[in-house]
């Protein structure tokens, strides 16, 4: 339990700004507060330590100074009713909040920092790694070295032109769909821009997510078949090799 008492709610940046002297360092890019929460020391391994461990090097520079903030719950910024808020207006809260109003992860900026902000009350661990590993794409994905995402979307182009089926996750699923109805598969067009946005965010997430754990990519019609998600995971293997000891597939275990 840390020393300091949250309010009970407050919007993120505000909150990330009142506790900004009690984060705690955790090597050059990261350093986190816990507030109103009692992990134990397995659990800061699990929820920090492990998963920041498991990062590629390479891509662990491409990252801006990160604060973690682990907290009982988040909450949408606005009032009741209100078209969806930017993420980055999530509110931090002692109390559970309605389910549509709910959050499990949050962001905000302070300075040249990012704040990532993440619910961990009522929710498994195997989704927490999830969303830490989606927000640490995002902010990857526009300080990418451009012939790294350009040969990701090299290998875009040659499944839309196969055409190969399905996805990695929802948001590309979805941004794939919209590509497809507009038949605008050309690089250049907006609505390829959109999907490829979407879907290295998307398999950046499993890339990172595989890396940390032994997760299962479950096999469905929206799936991507595993010989062209295994292209895409060998492409960011390449520009981002895992730290040793760590493996992104089965074979990486086995040398």
């Amino acid at each position: 339990m840390t020393s300091s008492t949250p309010p009970q709610r407050v919007a993120l940046g505000e909150f990330a700004g009142r506790f900004q002297a009690e984060m705690i360092p955790l090597g050059n890019r990261f350093c986190y507060f816990c507030a109103a929460v009692s992990l134990s020391a397995d659990d800061l391994r699990e929820y920090l330590e492990e998963p920041i461990a498991a990062l590629p090097p390479l891509l662990a520079a491409r990252l801006p100074n990160v604060r973690i903030l682990l907290v009982p719950y988040l909450e949408k910024g606005g009032a009741a009713g209100e078209k969806k808020r930017p993420i980055r207006e999530a509110i931090v809260a002692l109390d559970k909040p309605q389910d549509a109003r709910s959050l499990l992860a949050g962001s905000a900026t302070s300075g040249s920092d990012v704040v990532l902000a993440f619910a961990i009350n009522d929710t498994e661990v195997a989704d927490y790694h999830y969303r830490f590993y989606r927000a640490l794409a995002e902010l990857v994905e526009s300080r990418i070295e451009p012939d790294v995402y350009q040969g990701y979307c090299a290998l875009l182009s040659e499944e839309l032109a196969g055409p190969v089926h399905g996805e990695v996750d929802e948001a590309s699923w979805r941004a794939k769909q919209a590509l497809l109805r507009r038949g605008a598969a050309r690089r250049d067009s907006k609505a390829f821009k959109e999907y490829a946005w979407a879907s290295f965010v998307d398999t950046l997430t499993l890339f990172l997510h595989g890396i940390c754990c032994d997760i299962d990519v479950e096999t469905g019609p929206r799936q991507l078949p595993s010989r062209f998600l295994r292209r895409r995971l060998q492409h960011l293997r390449a520009a981002y090799p895992p730290p040793t000891g760590y493996a992104v597939l089965p074979e990486d275990a086995a040398s």
